[in-house]
This record gives structure tokens, sequence and C-alpha cells, in this order.
């Protein structure tokens, strides 16, 4: 018996192949978004894990300065006299032209057991790491970037994360100008008794707490936060999917349930073998989805990696890891999302009476009763909204303010589908138009779910869409405030340096240090730049806050200006004091605009950075000089000086490279928002595909009352676009609500700064154009269908008894 009813119920998926690959791609695509972010993130976790562990940082506690500054060298001999067992670690970032590294410098005779990260141990390994020009212990991947530059002697090791480069510490303090400097100290795990207490050795020394994965996720928290977004969003699209074509299945079966009721099957074992089927269903459907996820995961990592250097600094390997955990939940996912969306089928099978009536109800038609609790549930889900927008912080509350927004909008679309509806009917001059408004209100019950698909993939476009593009605009003009030089240069060394200033004072207008330090302000770690008195600076830097004679007090060494990161991050005030590394103080004179830099950054005078350090590194300039010789006077520094072309840049180089990382920063966003949108216009044509094969019996009497099967045809045809415009019409004011909480919430609260919301009028006419086509082209296949049906089949309609 259990044999024969489950053929019967496969049965269905025989004669409607179509419905069944509907119901496989839906849940196929929704797991293939999720999986494919989640392998990023998963990547990236691991990328940061492993960094956190080069030199077995996280295990080792360690010695830094109390102010955030660096030690010194003569510290680090006092501690070892003293009996402390510390080995110095100096970290810094090194650039070759546009190339950034972090370069870690590492004392191999001293270092624990635990940071044996390289290998130096091998036959004259260790003479060649120690001595110069020493060596680049790297990943494959970092040697790959570095090929065109000039570096020591590369080793390649997979041990080491990309982006990292270890290298003997006195070839370290040379190339980053760091002579006699010290990041931190790692402390062996077993200390002598006997070593001298901290405080007397070692005065200006706090002992800290290992590093951990968590240091740098933190920071990239919000990216991530933001991917995971999407991926719900998607999943959430392609499940609309699954959920109509599981309950249209359910619909059009009720005659079959209760056929093998009345032979004798119970509620209980049709229910388990419906389960058994879904769960054969979604297993394959899971499986798909994690091989088209991994796919697409492969093809956006290289971008998300860029996308994390670029933000954060933050190094992610171009290449995907396959992890069995992330797979396996992926298709977890997938039956979850699989059973979830056909509860409500299996709860009206184990209720369905044994004689339930056999006749096909229209799918999924939504009582006047659910409406309204629809309705209800909306306006609590807004009312929730305006409550977390006016009294709720953080980005957890933000993305539960977007969640309200969207499913509140969601949820009430129906009934706004349903007024338009009306107003339609009410100005419907004739029968056939009179006709054509009912019949599209009975049939907007079992197209709502793909609509309400629809409205969120468009929101989604129109809300990030506006996002990048406000964020675009406003960086474009920000970088041609940040950038008025017509060219920067860096040397290789100090004496280049200074020969290069030297050279350049009488052949350019000005030459302007790009010198900086790092610190810790308000417990946390700042870049400190130095800034020279001059009018490149008070014509050009972008202030958003500022005291009278802001410009006047940095010149005077008795101000600082703090970028708006940490101005926001820290909670400080214009006008208080603020307190540098190296005993230095002021008051902050103003808060600038720092877009695309997670860290806290500080200006402070020139003389005031060479009072905070000293040796600070001075390889970097800016040269001001007439536009019309700044061509020729780069190829004459180029020439006398031999520098690599990446060692100098002009201006419109240095916007290009930012415009093209910025581009390239968003480019996952935006294919994501594509595939969510054709995800919808999937849902739109499954919905209207399935609804054509119940039509019949609405269609036929129209037929027979002198409507060509044409005519029907464009008349359903222009019932798709209708709803796509109307549901357009209600993605925009939701998309720009979506836009200004990403802009004005989200964004502060993930990255430190604020953008200006600006509109793009073009950006939305060309999304309801898609709309419209995709809606189109979703009822095209129906409608051909319609013009293509025998005459026969519509008569058959007026021979069932109905």
């Amino acid at each position: 018996m259990m044999t024969t009813a489950l053929g019967a119920l496969l049965s269905h998926w025989r004669r409607r192949p179509l419905q069944l690959a509907t119901l496989v791609m839906g849940l196929a695509l929704a797991t293939a978004l999720w999986s494919a972010v989640e392998a990023i993130n998963g990547e990236a976790r691991a990328s940061y894990a492993r960094a956190a562990a080069v030199l077995g940082q996280d295990q080792l506690r360690y010695l830094a300065s109390r102010d955030g500054g660096r030690l010194t060298q003569a510290q680090y001999l006092d501690l070892r006299r003293g009996g402390w067992l510390v080995s110095p670690l100096l970290d810094g970032e090194w650039r070759a032209g546009s190339i950034s590294l972090r370069l870690l410098g590492v004392d191999p005779l001293t270092a624990p057991p635990q940071a044996a990260t390289v290998d130096v141990a091998g036959e004259g390994s260790l003479l060649s790491f120690i001595t110069a020009p020493g060596q680049f212990h790297v990943n494959p991947e970092t040697a790959e970037r570095l090929s065109a530059a000039k570096t020591p002697p590369l080793v390649l090791s997979e041990k080491i994360p990309p982006g990292i480069a270890i290298t003997d510490i006195g070839v370290a303090q040379k190339l980053l100008g760091a002579e006699g400097q010290i990041s931190r100290l790692l402390l062996a795990p077993e200390q002598p008794l006997s070593r001298a207490p901290l405080e007397i050795v070692a005065p200006g020394l706090v002992e800290r707490q290992p590093a951990t994965a968590a240091d740098l996720s933190r920071l990239t928290d919000s990216f991530h936060l933001n991917l995971t977004a999407f991926a719900v969003l998607a999943f959430a699209v392609g499940l609309f999917i699954v959920h109509a074509a599981i309950g249209l299945a359910f619909e059009q079966r009720r005659p079959v349930f209760r056929t093998l009721r009345a032979l004798g099957v119970s509620a209980r074992t049709l229910v388990l073998l419906l389960a058994g089927e879904l769960l054969a269903f979604a297993l394959i459907a899971g499986l798909a989805g994690v091989v088209i996820g991994l796919g697409l995961a492969a093809l956006l990592l290289p971008d998300v990696s860029a996308t994390l250097r670029g933000l954060y600094g933050a190094e992610v390997p171009g290449t995907l890891t396959l992890r069995p955990a992330a797979w396996l939940a992926a298709v977890a996912i997938a039956l979850l999302g699989a059973f979830g969306s056909a509860a409500r089928g299996f709860w009206q099978v184990w209720q369905l009476p044994l004689l339930a009536p056999a006749q096909p109800e229209a799918w999924l038609r939504s009582s006047q009763s659910s409406t309204r609790l629809q309705s209800v549930a909306a306006l609590v889900l807004f009312a929730a909204a305006g409550a977390i927008w006016l009294f709720a912080a953080g980005l957890a509350w933000g993305f539960a303010l977007l969640a309200c927004l969207l499913l509140a909008a969601a949820l009430i679309l129906p009934l706004v589908l349903a007024l338009a509806l009306r107003l339609g009917r009410h100005s419907a001059k004739g029968a056939v138009a009179g006709w054509f408004w009912a019949d599209t209100r009975q049939q907007l019950p079992g197209l709502s779910l793909a609509l309400m698909a629809l409205l969120l993939a468009l929101a989604a476009n129109i809300g990030v869409g506006t996002m990048v593009a406000s964020f675009r605009q406003t960086f474009t003009g920000w970088l041609d405030q940040r950038l008025a030089s017509e060219l920067y240069v860096t040397a290789r060394d100090e004496d280049e340096a200074a020969r290069l200033r030297a050279w350049l004072a009488p052949r350019s207008d000005a030459v302007l240090p790009i010198w900086h330090t790092e610190g810790e302000v308000a417990g946390m770690p700042v870049e400190i730049y130095g800034v020279a008195d001059h009018a490149t600076y008070r014509d050009n830097w972008p202030v958003i806050e500022a005291l009278p004679g802001h410009w006047d007090m940095i010149a005077r060494g008795d101000g600082a200006l703090i970028n708006e990161q940490l101005w926001r991050r820290a909670g400080l005030d214009v006008g208080s004091e603020i307190a540098l590394p190296g005993g230095w103080r002021g008051r902050i004179a103003g808060v600038y605009s720092d877009y695309g830099n997670p860290a806290g950054q500080v200006m402070v005078g020139l003389d005031s950075l060479l009072t905070i350090a000293p040796d600070v590194p001075k390889l970097r300039q800016a040269v001001r000089v007439a536009p019309e010789r700044a061509a020729a006077l780069a190829e004459d520094l180029r020439r006398s000086f031999d520098l690599p072309p990446q060692n100098l840049v002009d201006q419109a180089a240095v916007k290009t490279f930012s415009l093209r990382t910025f581009d390239r920063t968003f480019k996952v966003t935006a294919a994501l928002n594509v595939l969510t949108l054709g995800v919808a216009g999937l849902a739109i044509f499954t919905s209207l595909l399935t609804l054509a094969a119940m039509r019949l019996p609405q269609l036929a009497p129209v037929w027979a009352l002198g409507l060509t099967r044409r005519r029907l045809a464009v008349l359903e045809l222009l019932r798709a676009v209708m709803l796509a415009a109307v549901t357009a019409l209600a993605a925009l004011p939701l998309g720009l609500a979506l836009a200004a909480i990403l802009l004005n919430v989200i964004n502060v609260e993930a990255f430190g700064w604020k953008l200006p919301m600006q509109i793009f009028p073009g950006d939305w006419l060309v999304l309801l154009l898609l709309a419209l086509v995709a809606a189109a082209l979703a009822a095209l296949v129906p409608a051909w269908r319609l013009t293509r049906i025998a005459p026969a089949e519509l008569l058959k309609v007026f021979a069932h008894e109905r």
C-alpha cells in the first residue's frame, strides 16, 4: 500500500516536470547564493585566524608601550638584563610604490618555539636570514604580487598568510626607517622567578593578552554582516519560488489526497510520504546549490579579497578552500527552507477531512480576513521599525530595522495591489475591461508571493544602488580635495628621501611631507600624520566640523584634526583635549571626512609629529607644481634618481587607481543585486506558468463569448506588466527608505562615516524598465501557450463537472 501511495504521489511530478524543475531550481538558487556568501565569509575567518597565529601571536603574551607608541632597543636590553625572556618584534607597513605589505621583523635567535613560523634552521639559511640583504619569507600569492618590486630574496612558505612578509628585525628596521625601534616584545611562556619587576626595569611597558582572530574580524564584521544580509535576502526571495511551487502542488493534489485517505492511507502515513518526497527533492536541490555556490564563491572571492585589502588592510587568499562543514551546513539550510515552505501544506494534509471536496481551489487564494491579518502585522512591523529608528543604536539594531521595514512592506503589498486593482475596476469602461480587472484581482493571491519577491529585489537594488552611487559621487569629489598635489613620490631609503627633497625644492612650488607613525588614542589604535603649514591643506582639506582658526592651531602645535571614524567611535568632541604618544597634548581643532579608511587618524603639525616620533619614516612626499609642468618634472625625477614606476605617481594615476579599487569593492554587491533580481524574475515566471494550467475554467467562458486566444494572450502579458509596474512603484519609496537607513545608520555603525544621500532618477527608470521586461518575459511563455491551445481543450472545460 505504501509503494502504491508513493507512486500515486510521484505521478504528479511525472506529469508536470516543469513544476518539479521550478521547485528544485528555486531551492538550488536560494542555497547557492547562501552557500557562496558563507563560503567567502568562512575563507575570510580562516585567513584572520592564520594571520593571528603568525609567530605564535595568538598564544604568546607580550609587552607593549603603555601609550601605544613603539619601544626602544634600550628597553629590550634592560629587560634581558633583568632576567626577562623576551623576543623583539617589529610590525609595520612597507610600501614598494603602489604595493603595500605588512612587514614583520623577528629575531630568530630569541623567538620562543611557539613563534617558529619561518624555517631558518636549515644549513646556511640562518646566516642568509640575519645578514644583508636578508630574506622575505612570504606566501606564494604574495610573491606573485612582489614580482615587479625590489625586495630581498624571497623564500616561499605556505604557513604565512598572504600580504605578510617575515624578515630579520634588523632588515625590517632599515626598510621601515625604524632603526632601534620595536613594536612589542613577545614573552616566553615560562619566565624565570628571579626576574626583576616590570615596573622597575621598564616602567613604561604593560603586559597584554595574546592577539586573536577576533581582533581583526571585529574590524571586518560589518562587511561580512552586509554580505550575510544579502545572502539571507536572496535565500528568502528563492524560498518564495519554493513556497509557491509546493503550495501549488499541494493544491493540485487535493483529489489524490482525498482518494488515498478514502482507500485507507492514514493522515500520518500520507504526511510521512510527502515528507520523504520533499526530503529527496531538497537533498538534490541542496547538493546542486552547493555546487553552484562553490563556483559562484570562486568567481566572487578575488573581488572580496581586493575589497578587504583595500578597505581594511585584511588579507584573504583569492582562492577558495573546500570546507565540508560549510557545505553540509548549506544542505541543512536547504532542508530547513524546503520544510519551512511546506509546513502549511503538511498541516492542511494532516487536518484534511476524509471526505473533503476534491474540486481544486484557486491556488493560495487569500481570504479577506487573511489580508486584514497581514495588514495588521505590517502595521505592527512598521511601528517596530519606527521605534528602532528613534530609540535604538548599534549595527545589529540597524539590520533589525531593515528586516522590520522590508517584511512589513512585503506583507502590505497585497493590500496595496488590491487597492490599485479596485481603482482600476472603478475606472473600467466596457465588459472586457471589467472582466480584466476582476480576473486580475482573482489571480492576485496566486501571484502575491512572486510579487513580494520582486518588491524586495527591486527595493534592494534601489537602496543599495542609491547608496553606492551616492558614495561614488561623494568619494570622487572628496578625492579631488584630498589629492590636490600633482605628484606623489616615495623614496627607497632615508638618504634617497633627503636627496629627493633637496633636488625638488628649487624645481617645484612645494614639497609636502606625507609622514606618519602609529599610536593609541582613547584606547584605540590610530595613525598620526604630520602636516605642513601650507595653502594646499587650508584650501582643500575636507573638514566636517572645526573651531575658528583650526589651521592656525595646527601650525602653532597646540591643535589636532581627527578623522570622522575616530570622532564617532571614541565619542570625542571638537574643542576637547586630546593626548597623543610621547606626552603631546592639545585640543581637537576639527574633524575631517576620511572615506574608505577603517582606522582612526589624527593630523598634527609637522613639528608636533617629530616631537611624538623623532625617528618617523620620511620616505613619502607630495609635490606641488604647475599642472602643465608635472609630466616633465616627473620624467626628470625618474631619470635623475632611476626611480621605479611605482615610486612616482601623478594625481590622475592615484585617482584612477582609487576609483578602480572603489568599483571593484562594490562589484560583489552589484553581482548579488543582479542575482537577487534574477531570482525574483524566475519567481514571477514560475507563478505565471503554473497558474496558466489552472486558469482554463476562467478563460474558456470568455473565449466562448468571443475573445480570441491572441487577444487573451495580449491581456495576459498586459496583466503581468501592469502588476510589475505597480510593484516597482511601491518599491521606489521602500528602496529610498532602505538607502537612507544604509547611509545614516548601517554605514555609520559599520564603517564610522556618514554619507550625504543623493538621488538618481535615471537609475530608477532603468530599473523600472528592467522589471517590466522581466515581467513581460516571464508572461511570454504562458501567453504563447495560450495562443497555441486547441479549441477542443477549451471546450472540454464545459464538459467537466465543476
